[in-house]
């Protein structure tokens, strides 16, 4: 199972070798949510910025804070610990205006900017999430790196389900399989949903490597679900004509691969192929996830690598770019440093 949890990247050889995350000022993550506060409403809009502390627990500190439950505190998304991170959490109002709220800071974290709110932020309410990567001791071919740049953000990048997904040592996978393969208990519900996700995330994986593997990764094919870019909508692709090859240039739309499941799919041709024959590599895993109820869904199989810009100054290249709500920045590192990237570490994703 270790090559579903790193696959094989998709632009050729690594370029570079470097250091990441060698600090944490070196990977810093703002939260895009895509829309404006309110300015009114029952709740207030945070913006906290944090260091050295993770979602949940601030969220928890938050609520201390505002005499609440910790259930009645939103935010949108888990953000990396180890890193400088941006993101939104919301608080019920009650006696407490925005301007006290700029006083609220703790170990690891401060509030640096709260406004009115209508509702509560719910998970995924976000877009995105704009990265800054710094990589230092960076060696290898400078021409070299630059083409792979320009590549990355004329194509993409495949959208593998980072090693994070997985647990540590693949140990979410693990579980799993021991599970939905052995029978083994699993009560408690969260451990539950971690064990699910990574099954799913692995049979994604597969599948996308498989794609990788034959160049089409990137590329629409009669019988594909294309993927409306940033919203779960699909739609079946019976013939590949000029416009649609136009708006998969154009990052519009993408190929899809299956977040497995009950229910039918409504591929045909050569990717249905593909997917069965892939997909009966693990199927006992698959089927053990139809037993569970989940119902069959799609995920694009290439990112879009929005904003793109870099800067190489000596041995330190700078890295700033967007990416979609549930898109890994691993996807990125990987193509430039090769399977190593899938080494960062505990990076929650947004």
């Amino acid at each position: 199972m270790q090559q579903l949890i790193s696959p094989r990247a998709a632009h050729g050889a690594p370029v570079i070798s470097a250091r990441f995350k060698v600090q944490p000022e070196d990977f810093v993550v703002r939260e895009w949510l895509g829309f404006e506060p309110d300015c009114e409403g029952d709740h207030v809009l945070l913006t906290v910025r944090k260091c050295g502390a993770n979602t949940i627990w601030v969220a928890k500190q938050l609520a201390r804070f505002a005499n609440a439950d910790a259930r009645d505190v939103g935010y949108a998304g888990l953000k990396d610990r180890q890193a400088v991170t941006e993101q939104a959490f919301t608080v019920p109002s009650r006696s407490l205006t925005p301007e006290a709220w700029l006083a609220c800071k703790g170990e690891g974290f401060e509030v640096i900017a709260a406004s009115r709110q209508r509702r509560k932020l719910k998970r995924g309410a976000h877009k995105g999430n704009d990265f800054e990567i710094i990589l230092r001791d960076v060696e290898g071919d400078v021409a070299a790196l630059e083409q792979r740049l320009q590549q990355i953000q004329a194509q993409g990048v495949p959208n593998y389900f980072g090693i994070q997904r997985f647990g540590r040592d693949g140990g979410n996978l693990q579980m799993a399989r021991d599970w939905l393969l052995d029978g083994m208990d699993i009560r408690d519900r969260h451990q539950r949903g971690f064990a699910l996700s990574a099954a799913r995330s692995a049979l994604f994986n597969a599948v996308l490597q498989e794609r990788v593997d034959q160049g089409n990764w990137n590329q629409l094919l009669p019988g594909d679900l294309a993927n409306l870019n940033g919203s779960g909508s699909v739609f079946v692709v019976q013939d590949v004509d000029s416009t649609l090859q136009q708006r998969c240039a154009e990052f519009d739309i993408h190929p899809s691969g299956p977040l497995w499941g009950t229910g039918e799919s409504r591929l045909h041709g050569a990717p249905a192929q593909l997917e069965s024959q892939v997909i009966s590599g693990y199927q006992q895993l698959a089927d053990g996830l139809v037993r569970t109820g989940l119902e069959l869904d799609r995920r694009a199989l290439r990112v879009w690598v929005r904003n793109m810009t870099w800067l190489l100054n000596g041995a330190q290249l700078v890295l700033k770019f967007r990416l979609h709500r549930g898109a890994f920045a691993t996807a990125i590192l990987a193509e430039l440093l090769g399977t190593s990237a899938s080494e960062l570490g505990e990076m929650e994703e947004g």
